[in-house]
């Protein structure tokens, strides 16, 4: 029945000349060709596809056969012969239609598919819309770029594969998929390089600015969010192909190193809306420092590096690139913008980094997103590595970066711990200055005088919460012992001695004062527990503890007597340091007076 009804049009529109073709034909033709799909009767659509004599129907009608025979294609999965009469009508269909009407028809089935299917209509339609786009004349570039973004579109709603596991499952194809799609995109870029070669005034950017869009979008999908590096027990590691791919293809249309130096500005295309402009900037922004990461981490495309650049450069060129990932929350971009940044330190020297690059933001910024990673990040091994290449970030800055780095820091981090860590260098630094036979004017005399005054300060006097402060506070005390000790007041190399008096109205006075304060309130916090814990005749009494808004585990009143112990003791060992602090000064005070006597 639907072979007699396809064989009807077809003996109808023989007949008929090209230009007499109604839309009314066409429904026939598509009702029909269902039908025959549908029933099992491919073979017998094919015969007709094929015949020669319906070479101008099939020209013509052909392309509304797309639809159905895609959903036949996945309907037949598990039968072989029905799919491969399927499949070989897909190929008759993009060699004998319309180019056009097909390439239109091809989109518009890669538009409709979702979720677990998109990948798979995808991989189905690349090869027939390759076919047809190669036998384009007009607006050819246009209609590759048209492809090009509307698979991607698809693909990048679609979780990407992350975990060893869940790359070697691929349980939505996606990466069998992009390395698909780079194979699609091939032809087009050989066309771009046969041209260059033939012509050093080739000049045909429309298609070559095609093919830089779809590399950007795949630098930033799913290449920025995937997991690059090498796997155990992964041969070929699916997204390292990819990226290798992509890589290529920028080095084969020569827009490789226009885009790791240059960042291509002002090229991209000009929105009179501000939104959709800042879009655009934020995606190039994210593709630019995946580049970089490929590149200066994974050594992706090295080869065609050109190695005249001095450390200092390369780490100012891809400061951009590392703040725009620093400031990510994903793990994933997140972690590369901190190998990014610590392969481009362990390049340089120690003390080599002139202080004159604290003048470019970046170098400002950048170091206070690490310390942000470091106190709020709630990825452990993250947190490390942005101490570590802080460090590194520091160890390469010659004396007054260093110095400048120290002091923004303290003004900024707004983390005792953090302000504690940099205390430490502060105090490292002292002591090169202090042992060294070179003269240091930066840790040293009235530049240190200046910095102490940013140290040896309780930020809100003696009303300062020494409990957060605590590490803040010690190395504080920590620093001040170790100048009383290493710096005679004869000497008084680091001018602590001449700021004495400010020290202790700023910092030994008012932290006196706190210390009796805390512990009175702390002591007292103590008895009411215990007595509040005698009327209940329990240990088990619970109290709700709220922090930032999120209720926390509820505590006994033994667990919390255990917290208000624990905060007596810090409090203890801070009045230790400082007695010894005190008494050190005044043994060297009285020692210098004895000298002098």
């Amino acid at each position: 029945m639907a072979v007699d009804e396809l064989q009807a049009i077809i003996q109808r529109c023989q007949i008929l000349e090209e230009a007499d073709f109604k839309g009314e034909d066409f429904n026939l033709f598509q009702v029909a060709g269902q039908k025959c799909l549908e029933a099992g009767y491919a073979p017998q659509l094919l015969e007709v596809i094929q015949n020669e004599k319906n070479k101008v129907i099939v020209k013509n009608m052909g392309w509304n056969l797309i639809s159905p025979l895609v959903r036949c294609i996945f309907m037949y999965q598990h039968e072989d012969d029905k799919r491969e009469h399927c499949l070989k009508i897909l190929d008759q269909l993009a060699q004998l239609c319309n180019p056009k009407e097909l390439f239109l028809s091809l989109l518009e089935q890669i538009e409709q598919t979702s979720g677990e299917q998109v990948c798979q209509t995808v991989m189905l339609l690349l090869q027939p819309l390759q076919t047809v786009l190669l036998k384009l004349q007009n607006k050819k570039a246009y209609s590759v770029g048209l492809s090009l973004a509307m698979i991607m579109n698809q693909l990048t709603p679609l979780p990407v594969p992350y975990t060893k596991q869940q790359i070697q499952e691929d349980k939505l194809g996606l990466c069998q998929c992009c390395n698909a799609v780079v194979d699609f995109a091939k032809p087009f870029v050989n066309e771009i390089v046969k041209n260059m070669e033939e012509s050093s005034e080739y000049n045909d950017t429309e298609l070559k600015e095609e093919l830089l869009k779809f590399c950007m979008k795949s630098l930033k999908y799913p290449l920025l969010t995937a997991q690059l590096e090498q796997i155990e027990g992964i041969e070929e590691h699916p997204f390292r192909c990819f990226a290798t791919e992509i890589i290529d293809i920028l080095w084969d249309i020569r827009e490789l190193i226009p885009l790791v130096f240059l960042h291509r500005k002002g090229k991209g295309p000009q929105w009179e809306n501000q939104e959709f402009a800042d879009i655009e900037r934020k995606n190039s922004a994210d593709s630019l420092a995946c580049l970089s990461y490929l590149m200066f981490v994974q050594h992706f495309g090295i080869d065609c590096f050109p190695v005249v650049f001095s450390p200092s450069y390369l780490l100012q060129c891809n400061m951009t690139h590392i703040e725009v990932l620093l400031k990510r929350t994903e793990e994933s971009m997140l972690s590369k913008g901190l190998d990014l940044f610590e392969s481009c330190l362990l390049r340089m020297e120690d003390n080599g980094l002139l202080h004159q690059y604290l003048e470019f933001k970046d170098f400002i910024n950048v170091p206070q997103d690490l310390v942000k990673i470091m106190t709020l990040c709630p990825i452990e091994h993250l947190r490390k590595k942005s101490l570590n290449v802080l460090q590194l970030f520091i160890d390469k800055f010659d004396t007054e970066g260093k110095y400048t780095l120290f002091r923004c820091l303290l003004k900024t981090s707004n983390h005792a711990g953090v302000e504690g860590y940099i205390i430490k260098n502060i105090k490292d630094q002292i002591h090169l200055s202090l042992t060294k036979a070179c003269d240091n004017t930066w840790f040293t005399g009235h530049h240190l005088i200046s910095l102490l005054d940013l140290v040896l300060l309780l930020p809100e006097g003696a009303e300062t919460d020494l409990l957060q402060n605590s590490d803040r506070i010690m190395a504080s005390l920590n620093l001040l012992r170790y100048l009383v000790i290493k710096d005679c007041e004869s000497d008084n190399h680091t001018g602590v001695w001449t700021t004495l008096a400010k020290i202790e109205q700023n910092f030994l006075k008012p932290l006196h004062v706190g210390l009796n304060m805390s512990k009175a309130h702390y002591e007292a916090e103590i008895k009411n527990k215990k007595e509040n814990r005698r009327e209940a005749h329990s240990s088990n009494t619970v109290c709700s503890v709220t922090v930032s808004g999120e209720k926390v585990p509820a505590m006994t009143t033994e667990m919390q007597l255990q917290v208000l112990h624990s905060a007596l003791f810090t409090f203890d060992l801070i009045e230790s340091v400082l007695a010894r602090v005190e008494e050190l000064i005044e043994l060297k005070i009285k020692g210098e007076m004895d000298d002098n006597s």
